[in-house]
């Protein structure tokens, strides 16, 4: 079984901001693209602040005038990972008071972002609709099956998958497939297979030679 994970649900078309840009083109870019934050980030795509409404209204001292992103941004930024469960990340949202995160690999690098109507559609997403997808985009998008070719039933954002198919790597994709579904909690395996092809293919065993004077 496996958590429905943030990378599922996130945006990956991402409006940026460097360090250096100036803060009308911050301004610009928040009203053009309707969003209420952008993340900054370095020459490596590394999140290193969030620049949002909020930050540019803030009061400063009148000795410091503030002219780029990197002088207004929050930071550290709050960011969540790509493998996170939505539902740490609906906490991360809640605890910081925010509603929008820059997802982040393993090495801090930006590759989406989730807000909270993300990861309030996987989570409110409905059975019926659940068992639609994995018809739609597993059976038939994943495996080039029939809509029917396995039992599916979803109760309470589980997944079971039930049936016969040719292969276990099939059956590695179907349950794969399955778990990234907007909505889906777990999956639950009930498939068998008729042919393992992942195991490694025995070596050919090599005839003996025959000893001289036998």
């Amino acid at each position: 079984m496996k958590i429905t994970e943030v990378g599922a649900v996130m945006t990956t078309d991402v409006v940026t901001a460097a360090p250096g840009t100036a803060l009308g083109d911050v301004i610009r870019a928040l009203g053009e693209h309707r969003v209420g934050a952008l993340p900054v980030t370095d020459e490596e795509d590394r999140v290193i602040g969030v620049i949002s409404t909020s930050d540019l209204t803030r009061p400063r001292p009148v000795r410091r005038r503030a002219r780029t992103a990197g002088d207004v941004m929050s930071a550290p930024a709050v960011v969540v990972k790509a493998g996170a469960t939505v539902t740490e990340g609906s906490w991360l949202m809640t605890g910081h008071g925010v509603g929008r995160l820059p997802v982040v690999d393993d090495e801090g690098r930006l590759v989406g972002i989730v807000t909270r109507a993300d990861l309030l559609q996987a989570v409110l997403r409905t059975d019926g609709a659940i068992e639609r997808a994995v018809r739609r985009d597993v059976l038939g998008s994943a495996l080039w099956l029939t809509p029917r070719a396995l039992a599916v039933t979803v109760e309470d954002g589980v997944v079971t998958l039930t049936g016969r198919l040719e292969r276990r790597s099939d059956v590695d994709v179907a349950v794969r497939a399955a778990s990234r579904l907007g909505g889906v909690v777990a999956v639950v395996d009930q498939l068998s297979y008729g042919v393992d092809d992942t195991r490694p293919r025995p070596a050919a065993v090599e005839a003996e030679e025959p000893v001289a004077g036998t």
